[in-house]
């Protein structure tokens, strides 16, 4: 398939940018230094993060190290996501049309939209009152 040598990416989402440390070992996935259930307590992120992995097949074949910062849990699930899809078709070209089946390499460029002026929120106006 790939030489041994690690693979690093990144993957970024709303403010959360993870850097994926990829290679082959015994399944290990390690996020900020701690394991991926203690870092992600919500079955929804664990299950996010592993999107690409389960696509590929690779669950227990190889080790992941991530480092993510910025952005709360959600931004930082689909950072770590994008960035282990990217590692995936770095490790194995033949992958890279079931990552794009599973939409894990499109960026969503969604983000937090500012606070207008003379309002309360980005959209929400004051109450118009006529006279």
């Amino acid at each position: 398939m790939a030489e041994a040598k690690p693979i690093q990416t990144v993957g970024r989402r709303k403010t959360s940018v993870a850097r994926v440390l990829f290679r082959q070992g015994q399944g290990e996935l390690s996020v900020n230094g701690r394991p991926l259930a203690e870092y992600f307590p919500r079955d929804t992120h664990q299950i996010r993060v592993s999107e690409p992995l389960k696509a590929a097949e690779l669950e227990g074949l190889v080790d992941i190290r991530v480092n993510v910062n910025g952005g709360g849990l959600t931004g930082q699930a689909d950072a770590i996501r994008m960035g282990l899809a990217r590692a995936i078709v770095e490790y194995d070209g033949e992958l890279i049309q079931a990552m794009r089946d599973g939409d894990f390499l499109t960026r969503d460029s969604r983000k937090v939209e500012r606070k207008k002026p003379g309002q309360p929120k980005a959209r929400k106006k004051f109450q118009f009152s006529k006279r």
